[in-house]
C-alpha cells in the first residue's frame, strides 16, 4: 500500500469509494440521508480538506483520508479493502504530518468507534446530533500528544 496526495481529478473515484464504505458500515443513514450527504462530500469535502489517497500494489485507490489540520474529518476504505490496515497505515500517515490527531466519529457505527479506541484516540465528548445538525451522534476522540505519551 502506498499513499498519494489527492488531485482534484481523483475526486469521481474518492466520491464513489465514499458511497460504497458509508453503505457498507452506515447502516443507520437511510437512502435519503446517502443521497443528501453525496453532494456535500463532492462539493465541499473533497475540494475542502488536504486530502491523502491510499492505493493498492497496482496504484488503484482503495481508500481515502481527508484532513483539517490535525483533524481526520474523513477516513473511507473500500469495503473489498477493509480489515487490511489501510485505515492504520492512513493514521500513522496522518500523525507523521500533524502530531496528535482529533476525529469525531458517528456513534452508531461501533466497528469505526472502536477502530479509533484501538489505534490510541479516547473519547473526549459528546455532541447529540452531527455537523449538519440531524440527529446522528458523534462522539468527539482525541489521541494523547506523542510528546505526552
Amino acid at each position: 500500500m502506498n499513499i498519494r496526495k489527492a488531485q482534484p481529478e481523483d475526486h469521481p473515484s474518492l466520491l464513489a469509494i465514499w458511497e460504497q464504505s458509508v453503505r457498507a458500515s452506515h447502516d443507520f443513514l437511510s437512502e435519503q440521508d446517502i443521497q443528501s450527504l453525496l453532494p456535500l462530500v463532492r462539493d465541499h469535502a473533497l475540494p475542502g480538506l488536504e486530502v491523502w489517497i491510499l492505493c493498492d500494489e497496482a496504484s488503484s485507490p482503495i481508500g481515502f483520508m481527508g484532513l483539517d489540520d490535525n483533524k481526520v474529518e474523513a477516513l473511507f476504505i473500500a469495503p473489498t479493502s477493509f480489515r487490511r490496515g489501510g485505515g492504520k497505515v492512513m493514521l500513522e500517515h496522518a500523525r507523521k504530518l500533524k502530531g496528535a490527531l482529533k476525529v469525531d466519529v458517528n456513534e452508531q457505527n461501533p466497528r469505526a468507534v472502536a477502530f479509533y479506541l484501538s489505534n490510541g484516540f479516547v473519547v473526549s465528548g459528546r455532541s447529540p446530533l452531527d455537523s449538519q445538525g440531524l440527529p446522528f451522534p458523534l462522539l468527539h476522540l482525541d489521541e494523547a500528544s506523542p510528546s505526552a505519551a
